[in-house]
């Protein structure tokens, strides 16, 4: 994700698989993350590949308006897979709560809590 959002604002997942999402009534292939301010393409394939500098975009955010992320939901693919020990304390370093599933099961609980107008942010690695 660029400093520059893909789709700026916040916005549910449509859709996911087939190796992409649709979102805004955009299609996108490959892995997002998507804040408050909006979503943008991750470059990672799996939830092993996620680094400090995948996560630069949604650190400035918390850091240009703290508090206004609460929650990061993480989608670690087709199949559950736990976040390398690295990237959990990096979050924790930065007080962010998580909580991680498999990619389905995170895009349909970051829509419920858009919906609910809490303050989410939701890393979702793309599925086949």
């Amino acid at each position: 994700m660029t400093a520059t959002p893909y789709a700026p604002g916040r916005h549910a997942i449509e859709a996911y698989g087939g190796g992409g999402f649709r979102f805004a009534g955009l299609s996108h292939v490959g892995s997002i993350l998507a804040t408050p301010q909006g979503i943008g393409a991750l470059q990672a394939a799996t939830l092993a590949e996620v680094d400090e500098a995948a996560l630069a975009p949604l650190i400035a955010e918390m850091d240009a308006a703290p508090g206004s992320i609460e929650l990061l939901i993480i989608g670690s693919g087709a199949t559950l897979a736990h976040p390398p020990a690295a990237l959990l304390a990096r979050l924790r370093a930065i007080g962010l709560r998580f909580e991680a599933m498999s990619t389905g099961p995170a895009a349909r609980i970051y829509n419920v809590l858009i919906d609910e107008r809490r303050r989410v942010a939701a890393l979702l690695i793309a599925v086949p």
